[in-house]
């Protein structure tokens, strides 16, 4: 499994926005959605703020692979699943990141109900 360097660990953490698109069984891409990440440790993470139906994370959890577009890197990436002790951390680089959009916004994406619909983005 490849790794994010720094600077791409830097740079997608950071950025306020990720854009990700899942791969289509022909290899094409599918259009781009715009969605919250964010980095913890040597990890970038995302979930879906609206459950397991929400179009973009099945279609990511079926296809497997994908791409990332965010702070001026684009990468083809895996959607993989996260460990079970990380989904804390990634509540709290929620809250740091996101907080002062407010809780209902923020809360879409955090806590119990958000660990089963988060997703690590693994470089391919």
């Amino acid at each position: 499994m490849t790794e994010w360097n720094d600077d791409d660990l830097d740079r997608i953490g950071g950025a306020e926005e990720l854009q990700v698109a899942s791969q289509r069984p022909d290899g094409t891409l599918r259009p781009y959605v715009t969605i919250w990440g964010v980095r913890v440790g040597d990890g970038i993470y995302v979930r879906s703020a609206y459950g397991a139906g929400n179009p973009w994370f099945r279609r990511a959890k079926a296809a497997g692979t994908g791409r990332v577009r965010a702070g001026g890197v684009e990468r083809d990436i895996t959607f993989a699943e996260a460990a079970p002790g990380v989904h804390g951390e990634i509540d709290n680089a929620y809250h740091a990141k996101y907080d002062r959009y407010g809780p209902a916004i923020v809360g879409s994406v955090v806590g119990a109900k958000a660990a089963p619909v988060t997703v690590r983005l693994v470089p391919r």
